[in-house]
């Protein structure tokens, strides 16, 4: 293996172990809460930091099935999050109508 092998090799490890380290904090966020929001937006940083993991990994195994897998992924977790941001704002718009004391005609 030449330097510049081994260089790739130790900050590919370098990239997963931080972002592993950033999954756990953003899990933590995810389960934690406290609003909907918070919860959404940690899903996303969650599936962004997978894809990033799948790269690193791809980098590290010479493989580049795993870059297949990260695009996938990553078109799938933005439907997803769009789709979960449009229910917390459908749903968070009902109830201030509901305080406020109009009803869903107007």
């Amino acid at each position: 293996m030449t330097g510049e092998a081994v260089f790739l090799l130790y900050c590919a490890q370098a990239a997963m172990f931080f972002l592993l380290a950033g999954m756990v904090l953003a899990l933590w966020r995810l389960i934690k809460g406290p609003s909907a929001a918070d919860r959404v937006i940690a899903m996303d940083l969650l599936s962004l930091l997978v894809v990033g993991f799948l790269v690193a990994l791809s980098l590290h195994t010479g493989e580049s099935t795993y870059l297949d897998v990260a695009i996938a992924y990553a078109c799938i977790a933005f439907l997803g999050t769009i789709a979960l941001a449009r229910f917390v704002q459908r749903s968070g718009s009902g109830r201030s109508r509901a305080a406020s004391g109009r009803d869903a005609d107007d």
